[in-house]
């Protein structure tokens, strides 16, 4: 209408909800399954932004292509290069394993990204990425990044004990789920052991990796520990459940969120979905890497993995399976309302 205010449309990257993943060697199945469980779980459209060696290309957007359209039509992804903007590219390579350390050069690489979500290829979401995205609201002005503890317990924490190298708090903290404003990160000038002045993200990272690299054992992960040990009013540090491993169930339950909400986002790292360690992990891999997209969520995602469960009661992570499948069953509850609740609601009016 004439003289009527239009409001500028929200931009793209402001639509979505932008999660970042890492993937090389042998971690093509992996990364597929972790994105089929944000895509069956979430409300509001995603971006991936999928950094990947050249090889494993084709394969993704194979595999992505294949979906149905129904969940398709609820992401869009980018396929990325493996590149490092300082520094050399064969030493950040190696740091702890393939590619890891690409993760810390997001900021610099995804220009026109204002927040995003980095988990590792062995993550699974249980619930909507809409609640975690929704922690951003939740940081101060300083912060600009959250991570959840390595450790609940600094006696039995392996930075606590064994650490090298300065790290956060009193048990440093987990990168596998990692949130990020980038346009936080990108403006910030960082306290450093190097100079005085601070330095941007960008021009720390390298001299630091120089510093500290005969000193760390889990590569980027460290690197990030050391940077928030001096920058420690820029860190937001979300509770266990958020990144709920096998650490937090093997030597007998120590996540008190997980045990009161249920696992918000499982991290299956030392390799537990491929080896009989930790079989409850296992057993939630498989559930959701066999689920048929199509297929009704209650029979073929939740009852399967309940009887899974019971084959695992014996093991300490498998006698607590309320655990893991109290957030699921809320998530699936949600989702299944939406789809036939406001469908019979938009037919039938009462």
């Amino acid at each position: 209408k004439p003289g009527e205010q239009k409001h500028p449309k929200e931009p793209s990257s402001l639509q979505c909800m932008h999660l970042a993943v890492v993937a090389c060697g042998d971690r093509l199945e992996e990364t597929l399954i972790m994105l089929k469980s944000a895509v069956l779980f979430s409300n509001r459209r995603l971006c991936f932004h999928i950094f990947a060696e050249d090889s494993l290309k084709p394969e993704f957007e194979k595999k992505l292509k294949e979906w149905p359209s129904s969940y398709t039509k609820k992401f869009e992804s980018n396929i990325y290069p493996i590149t490092f903007s300082v520094g050399n590219a064969q030493e950040w390579k190696k740091l702890f394993k393939p590619c890891a350390a690409q993760r810390l050069f997001l900021p610099v690489i995804l220009k026109d990204v204002d927040s995003l979500l980095y988990v590792d290829t062995d993550v699974l979401f249980l619930r909507p990425i809409d609640d975690i995205w929704h922690l951003l609201r939740e940081f101060n002005s300083s912060q600009l990044a959250a991570m959840a503890p390595e450790h609940e317990m600094p006696k039995i924490g392996w930075y606590s004990r064994f650490a090298r190298h300065p790290y956060y708090g009193t048990a440093g903290v987990n990168s596998g789920v990692m949130l990020m404003n980038l346009t936080r990160i990108r403006s910030a000038r960082f306290k450093n052991s190097l100079i005085p002045g601070g330095l941007t993200w960008e021009e720390m990272l390298y001299p630091l990796y120089q510093k500290y690299k005969n000193y760390i054992t889990w590569g980027d992960q460290d690197l990030l520990n050391i940077i928030f040990y001096f920058n420690p009013e820029c860190l937001y540090v979300f509770p266990c459940q958020w990144n709920y491993r096998p650490d937090h169930c093997m030597y007998g339950s120590n996540c008190r969120g997980a045990e009161e909400e249920g696992v918000s986002i499982l991290h299956g790292n030392r390799g537990v979905y491929h080896d009989d360690k930790q079989p409850t992990f296992r057993a939630l891999y498989e559930v959701i890497r066999d689920f048929p997209f199509e297929d009704n969520l209650f029979q073929s995602l939740y009852y399967p993995l309940q009887s899974k469960f019971l084959d695992t009661v014996h093991t300490l992570c498998g006698r607590i399976p309320q655990v893991f499948l109290k957030q699921i069953e809320k998530t699936m509850k949600k989702v299944y309302e939406n789809r036939v609740i406001v469908y019979l609601g938009a037919n039938h009016r009462y």
